[in-house]
């Protein structure tokens, strides 16, 4: 959420990045030093031919480590380790098996003459994943060398195959498969409309090289400095991707895959596996900014009642606070014990309230919040120490937590356990942490009061080893600007002079900000209820963010480009950043939402992580109760969601193990699945669900056509089979590109793959406590060769450490034998049966064939059709 003046001015005034002169000299290798996994060595700057004013560092270190067979780091920092690097405690680095080069699945090579670079090459094609040396084509049109490493700019340029297919470096709302002419910019910020080419409220510096039968890699880079990385063209036409960075280290992760979902699981191995969800966060939830009493609350509860739409959670925005103030609640329109009440009323049903937090807290005199936190010293101080730094947020001035302070994460737990103390406070179910990039209300051309205008000093000191290097000006960076849409780095945002307690910048720390408050967040929720899950909404993120928190898009709106956007974020986040529960404001925050696409969004949104609709205050309000044609939808995507839960919940526990054979996204894109076929490879609007679901919603505005694809060819050679998820009847004809006419508003394409068994719950209900309730059915879908497989994982829920009290079932279809088999653990104790088990494309005619009973999920247990 941003002020009506700083929208106006964003609109106004984008920034746009411009061509900037570049000098290097460039490194030679020396001193190597071998080890079992890989090297050390030196890298000497040549004679330098840049000005004082750009001096570039003279002695470089680089380590050459085959961390796994599937993982190659690759680290060229300062030999004096002064240049910042992000703390170990904040991504703390995965620990290394030791394997040797020649079992590495990549090999690393590097040039012993002046202008050192490297390639990284796949040993089982010889494929080229990665080239920095100054003789390859990538650098044609460059008098400078591969590497430039100065204290405020870092670059370097890698080669890419003609037509490249580059995905990942969210967060953006561009194309899922990026441009060959492209700039990302890696810088978080408040960016309301989340407008295409410009960046956005998280920064990952990772990307996904797919190249069809020769297999799929990733590059990682872990720099938390903000950055340029640029898709481009040499003028001979050779394709790169160049990164161009303010600072840091070149910390590289090269992932080999090959297969795509590999990569994912080889990138979780770095930043950490994703948080398991609680499984009623899975529900459908409402919010809106602007709802100013406890009376409206109670008033959309009760109406999705009568509409006989299931809520699951209600969200309270910062209108329920005193004077938008964290950890209060407004005496006169959400008193205390009342806003009890509600939340006593809402558990009795089931249903949960959700809360918001903002990191700006007041700094007023009698507000105890700010009172105890000033006391234990948690604030960020100006650059010059005279005292706290402010800014501007929804309460007035503020000052912000200093999440690197060793009191702060104790204050803002023992905060959310006094406020939200289940017996005397509010007892909320989930955090929602937003404006956390973070947000700031005053930019570099407005400092009036309540704005800080103290900018000095604006140099920085040597405050110790990896903590940044002295002597930089920390405001405007002399050498390169990124393409930060406000403009200055310091825009919107805390001031980048501004020093944490641990002696780093906010220069090169701004965008672990909003990842370290919902690291607090979630372990003040872990303090308050150890034995349960927390659940953390963030709006700002960074990689390892998916370890605690939940992520959605931002301030988006409500148009159908918008509606398509989702997707390829959620593709994105799910299957490339490791942060799975991810999802936009349903039917769009800002602006007037229409009938026909609010109904199109309901019903897609249905098949995503999260599900929540949200709306601006200056927008009308758009519950889904408001239309009928869109309460429709909503009830028929709810009702196969709620259905499915267990099926998504369970494709959430895959993508949160480390196992390379099961470790799978949630959501994939369909080049996941079909790796070699190219058809696939550019595809935006189409998704796999849990491995066995396909989902083609219609995307053309009030539309009621849709053209999807259906790949005839499995990624072994053999032929598709795909069966109606609604009627359950197999797909007849050529497949391929498949035009869909006459799809209601009530309506979407979603179809069973083939060689998939999906349980389900045989019916729905009003929350998802008491559809746990509900037995289950099996969904087989065999694909050409009566094969299919499926699992079933079942917990309570809500406990954190289940222990051996988990269910995790592997279901196989025989069609030979006509045997369904199910087997695995069963230490989750459950009264509720399989009581239906249906094959698909079984019967005489094609049709389905079900077989009713009660299987028991305390044992495994086989189902025989005759």
């Amino acid at each position: 959420m941003l002020s009506l003046a700083l929208i106006l001015l964003f609109l106004l005034s984008p920034f746009r990045s411009q061509a900037q002169k570049v000098c290097g000299s460039g490194y030679r290798l020396g001193n190597v030093t071998y080890f079992q996994s890989g090297f050390v060595a030196d890298l000497h700057l040549l004679e330098s031919q840049c000005s004082s004013n750009h001096a570039e560092i003279k002695e470089l270190k680089l380590t050459v480590e085959h961390q796994t067979d599937t993982r190659l780091h690759v680290l060229i920092e300062d030999a004096a380790q002064q240049v910042y690097q992000v703390q170990e405690d904040i991504l703390p680095r995965p620990p290394t098996g030791g394997s040797t080069g020649d079992a590495s699945l990549l090999e690393f090579e590097c040039t012993t003459t002046d202008h050192f670079g490297f390639k990284i090459t796949r040993k089982s094609t010889g494929d080229v994943l990665f080239d920095t040396s100054h003789s390859g084509s990538a650098y044609s049109d460059l008098t400078e060398p591969t590497l430039i490493f100065q204290p405020q700019y870092v670059r370097l340029r890698t080669s890419l195959p003609k037509d490249a297919n580059i995905y990942g470096l969210g967060e953006h709302s561009d194309s899922f498969r990026l441009g060959s002419k492209y700039t990302r910019t890696l810088w978080n910020s408040e960016n309301p409309f989340i407008p295409r080419n410009q960046n956005l409220y998280g920064s990952h510096p990772i990307y996904f090289d797919h190249r069809g039968s020769s297999g799929t890699h990733g590059v990682f880079l872990l720099n938390a400095n903000g950055m340029d990385v640029k898709l481009d063209q040499t003028a001979n036409g050779t394709q790169y991707l160049e990164y161009n960075t303010l600072g840091g280290v070149l910390d590289f992760y090269f992932l080999a895959g090959p297969e795509p979902a590999a990569v994912t699981q080889q990138y979780t191995e770095v930043v950490g596996l994703p948080a398991m969800m609680p499984y009623w966060t899975f529900g459908f939830h409402q919010c809106k900014f602007g709802w100013d009493s406890l009376d409206v609350l109670n008033g959309v509860v009760a109406n999705y009642s009568d509409a006989n739409i299931p809520l699951e959670g209600i969200w309270a925005d910062i209108n329920y606070m005193d004077g938008h103030k964290d950890f209060t609640a407004d005496p006169g329109k959400f008193p205390l014990s009342k806003f009890q009440s509600l939340t006593s009323d809402l558990h009795a049903k089931n249903q949960h309230l959700v809360a918001i937090l903002d990191p700006g807290i007041k700094p007023e005199q009698g507000y105890a919040t700010f009172m105890r936190g000033s006391s234990q010293d948690v604030f960020l101080k100006t650059a010059d120490g005279r005292g706290y730094y402010t800014g501007k947020q929804w309460p007035g001035q503020v000052v912000w937590p200093d999440w690197f302070h060793p009191n702060a994460t104790n204050w803002w737990t023992e905060e959310i356990k006094l406020f939200f103390d289940p017996q005397t406070g509010l007892n909320i179910s989930a955090l929602w942490n937003d404006m956390n990039e973070a947000s700031n209300m005053c930019s570099m051309s407005d400092l009036e009061s309540p704005c800080d205008s103290n900018v000095s000093p604006a140099w920085s000191y040597s405050n110790g080893a990896k903590k940044g290097l002295p002597g930089r000006n920390l405001f405007h960076p002399p050498f390169y600007k990124i393409g930060n849409h406000w403009g200055d780095i310091s825009s919107n945002t805390l001031f980048t002079n501004v020093s944490n307690h641990d002696g780093t910048y906010q220069y090169d720390t701004h965008n672990l900000y909003g990842t370290m408050m919902a690291t607090a967040s979630y372990n003040a929720l872990l303090a308050r209820n150890p034995n349960k899950k927390p659940f953390v909404l963030t709006r700002s993120n960074f990689p390892g963010s998916g370890k605690h928190s939940a992520h959605w898009f931002g301030d988006n709106a409500s148009t159908w480009d918008d509606y398509r956007i989702t997707i390829r974020q959620m593709l994105a986040y799910v299957s490339m950043h490791a942060i799975p529960m991810v999802g936009a404001d349903v039917c769009g925050f800002n602006f007037d939402a229409q009938e026909k696409m609010c109904a199109r969004w309901a019903m897609m949104a249905a098949f995503q992580p999260f599900y929540r609709n949200h709306a601006d205050q200056s927008a009308p309000p758009q519950e889904f109760y408001r239309w009928e044609l869109v309460a429709s939808a909503a009830r028929k995507g709810i009702d196969a969601r709620y259905r499915l839960l267990d099926y998504i919940y369970t494709g959430m526990r895959r993508q949160t193990l480390n196992d390379a054979e099961d470790a799978v996204p949630l959501v994939q894109p369909l080049f996941f699945v079909w790796p070699g076929d190219d058809a696939t490879w550019g595809i935006e609007t189409q998704w796999v669900l849990g491995g066995g679901v396909l989902v083609s919603p219609v995307v053309d505005d009030d539309a009621t056509d849709v053209r999807y694809y259906l790949a005839a060819e499995g990624a072994d050679g053999g032929q598709m089979r795909y069966y109606d998820f609604w009627t359950g009847k197999e797909v007849q004809g050529e497949l391929g590109w498949v035009t869909e006419t006459n799809v209601s508003f009530t309506d979407m394409p979603v179809h069973f793959i083939g060689g998939n068994i999906v349980p389900m719950r045989v019916e729905s209900a009003m929350s998802t406590a008491e559809v746990r309730a509900k037995n289950f059915t099996i969904m087989v879908a065999p694909d050409a060769e009566g094969m299919a497989t499926g699992w079933l994982y079942l917990d309570d829920g809500v406990s954190l450490d289940v222990g051996k009290d988990f269910l995790n079932v592997e279901f196989s279809w025989d069609g030979e034998s006509k045997v369904l088999e199910a087997k695995g653990t069963f230490g989750f104790k459950t009264d509720v049966v399989v009581e239906s088990v249906t094959v698909l494309g079984l019967g005489a005619d094609g049709g389905s064939v079900t077989k009713t009973g009660s299987w028991q999920l305390w044992a495994g247990f086989k189902v025989r059709f005759e």
